[in-house]
C-alpha cells in the first residue's frame, strides 16, 4: 500500500472513531441534592450575591429579607427594612456596580436600597404606585423600573436623583420585565390582561404587543445576544420562546402547573420553577399536590429534566458561577440547594 493510501485511509478509520465522541460531546444537566433549610414566611423570591456567597429571600408575609450563607448552609441575618412591621417584601435586585441591593414592599409601595456586602440601609425610593412588585435596572440609562401591580403601570427611576422620572401605562398587573436595545425599550408582561408588550423608555408608548387568550403571564428572561425572550404563563402552564425582533411565538412547551419563575444557564438551559395546582378553596393556600423544577433545552424546547419541589416552588435563581441551583417553596417556608453537573449523553 502507498504511502498516500495508507494516511488516507488512517484520516478515514480516526473520523470514524471519533464520530461516536463528538456524538456524546454535548452535556446535560445533573441535579444533586444539597439540603432543604427553613427560613421566613412565604419567601417569594430567591437571589444570589453577585459573588456566590449569599443568598437572600424577601418574605412576603413577614418582616423582611432573610439572607443565608451558602458556606455555611444557614440563615445569618434577617434585615428589617423601614415599615417592616406591614410585611409584603416581594422582590430584590442586585446591582454590582452601585455595590447596592435593593428590595420592593407591595404594602407600602416602597424600594428600599441597601449596601452590598455590609446591607446597610441607604434610602427608600418612592414608586408613586400602589402595590410594587419585580424591579429591573438598566445600566445604559441608570433607570430602575418597579412593575406596579395594583395601578397597572411601570415605574422608571433615576438612579441618582432616586426620583420617578416616568409612569408608563401597562396591561392590568404588570410582572416580570426587561430592559432592551441598550435601555431604548422595556419589555412587561401583563398577569391580568395575558399579553406582552414592547414601549419606549424615552416616550412611553407601546411599540409592539403581543396577547395570548386567558394568559397569565409572570416572568421573562432573555438571551445575551437579546434573540430570543423566554417568558412563563402561569394559566396555560406554558413557557413561550419569543423572537425580539419579529416580537412572535417561536416555539411552546408546557410544563407542570402554575410555572413562575424561570432563568437562563448559559443560554441553553432554561430553569423553571412551577407552583403546582392551586388549592380548590384557596390559591392562597397550600396546594394539594408539591411543585416542580423543570429544566428546558433552549435549542429546541425540550424538557430535559424534572425533579421534585416542596409546596409551592415560586422563587428560583442560579448562583453566578452556575454550578448551584436554588428554589423557595412558599407554603413550607423552606429553600432547597442543588449542585449542577453536567453528564455526556448520547
Amino acid at each position: 500500500m502507498g504511502r498516500g493510501k495508507y494516511l488516507v485511509n488512517l484520516f478515514t478509520l480516526i473520523l470514524t472513531l471519533a464520530v461516536p465522541v463528538f456524538a456524546q460531546s454535548e452535556s446535560s444537566p445533573v441535579l444533586e441534592k444539597v439540603g432543604t433549610y427553613q427560613c421566613g414566611r412565604q419567601p417569594k423570591q430567591v437571589l444570589f450575591s453577585p459573588d456566590g456567597k449569599f443568598i437572600i429571600m424577601p418574605l412576603l408575609d413577614d418582616d423582611g429579607f432573610d439572607i443565608f450563607s451558602v458556606e455555611e448552609k444557614k440563615i445569618v441575618q434577617r434585615i428589617n427594612p423601614p415599615n417592616s412591621e406591614k410585611k409584603g417584601f416581594a422582590e430584590g435586585l442586585f446591582i454590582p456596580e452601585h455595590n447596592a441591593f435593593l428590595v420592593s414592599q407591595m404594602t407600602t409601595a416602597k424600594v428600599y436600597e441597601y449596601s452590598y456586602p455590609n446591607f446597610t440601609y441607604r434610602r427608600t425610593l418612592e414608586t408613586e404606585g400602589t402595590w410594587s412588585k419585580f424591579i429591573a435596572w438598566c445600566h445604559e440609562k441608570q433607570l430602575v423600573a418597579v412593575s406596579n401591580w395594583g395601578s397597572n403601570d411601570i415605574s422608571l427611576i433615576d438612579w441618582n436623583t432616586g426620583k420617578v422620572v416616568r409612569s408608563i401605562k401597562t396591561g392590568a398587573a404588570p410582572r416580570g420585565m426587561v430592559f432592551t436595545n441598550g435601555g431604548e425599550c422595556l419589555i412587561s408582561l401583563s398577569f391580568d390582561d395575558g399579553i406582552i408588550e414592547k414601549f419606549s423608555t424615552e416616550s412611553g408608548k407601546q411599540i409592539a404587543k403581543l396577547e395570548i387568550e386567558n394568559a397569565a403571564m409572570r416572568h421573562i428572561a432573555v438571551d445575551a445576544e437579546e434573540k430570543y425572550a423566554y417568558v412563563s404563563d402561569m394559566y396555560h402552564r406554558s413557557i413561550y420562546k419569543i423572537n425580539i425582533s419579529a416580537f412572535s411565538i417561536v416555539k411552546t412547551v408546557r410544563v407542570f402547573n402554575n410555572p413562575n419563575t424561570i432563568q437562563l444557564l448559559n443560554d441553553k438551559w432554561l430553569f423553571v420553577s412551577s407552583r403546582g395546582p392551586n388549592n380548590p378553596t384557596d390559591y392562597t393556600k397550600r396546594s394539594p399536590v408539591n411543585g416542580k423544577i423543570s429544566v428546558i433545552k433552549t435549542e429546541d424546547m425540550s424538557v430535559e429534566l424534572t425533579i421534585e419541589g416542596g409546596n409551592q416552588p415560586t422563587g428560583l435563581a442560579v448562583s453566578p458561577n452556575g454550578q448551584v441551583l436554588c428554589f423557595s417553596n412558599f407554603q413550607d417556608a423552606t429553600i432547597e440547594l442543588y449542585k449542577i453537573s453536567f453528564s455526556l449523553s448520547q
